[in-house]
């Protein structure tokens, strides 16, 4: 069911969606056009799960932005919209899925389960520079850990090493505000604001375009 549809940045669309539907039921949102391709996907399937993603995303598409959109992935898996009306970006959890469209600029977004299970690799992406809240540890790992896939979608590179080419400059978790991030991959330096908030049962990120600040080269 969807239960946000938020504009932003004026040509911007975000959409929460909560899995609580059946296969069957997600089916009925997809046009007949598509649904045998909806069919045979979930057939060729093993997980339950990421079917139900598949199935909740485009169900989401369908109510944000009306059933003649169809999303299809490039070879690395990045999504794109069939008709290129939008740039697109989605993301999956517990529960949950999110997605975000704009008409020109480039996008990311992600959403996460809240758990204790970040505070055992956190060491590999959050540098000995970023600052976590002693006080609100797991929380704060949690959003940076968001807030860099969010960046990554939003960067569309590969090879990018979180912790040596991503950074967030400090801030202190509230229910929601603005991080403001650096990325230094494509050898200059670009500055993002990533947007988050922090929810019961998940946490959610994400950015749009950029602002250059810098370029070593």
């Amino acid at each position: 069911m969807l239960i946000r549809r938020e504009h932003i940045n004026s040509d911007g669309l975000l959409g929460i969606w909560k899995m609580e539907e059946t296969h069957e039921e997600l089916l009925n949102y997809f046009p007949e056009s598509l649904r045998t391709e909806a069919i045979d996907y979930i057939k060729s399937v093993r997980s339950s799960r990421r079917s139900m993603e598949w199935l909740a995303t485009r169900a989401m598409l369908f109510v944000l932005a009306g059933d003649d959109k169809s999303i299809l992935n490039y070879p690395d898996g990045r999504p794109y919209l069939s008709d290129r009306s939008h740039l697109i970006s989605i993301s999956h959890t517990r529960d949950y899925a999110a997605l975000l469209l704009h008409n020109s600029l480039p996008i990311g977004i992600d959403i996460e389960e809240r758990s204790e299970r970040v505070k055992r690799v956190a060491s590999k992406f959050i540098s000995e520079k970023e600052y976590i809240d002693p006080t609100n540890k797991v929380l704060h790992q949690l959003l940076h850990w968001s807030a860099k896939e969010t960046l990554f979608k939003r960067l569309n590179l590969r090879e990018v090493d979180f912790k040596e080419h991503l950074f967030l400059h400090p801030f202190t978790p509230r229910d929601k505000g603005t991080i403001t991030a650096m990325e230094s991959k494509t050898g200059g330096t670009r500055r993002f604001t990533v947007h988050y908030e922090v929810h019961d049962n998940y946490v959610l990120t994400w950015t749009v375009g950029f602002e250059k600040v810098a370029n070593d080269g």
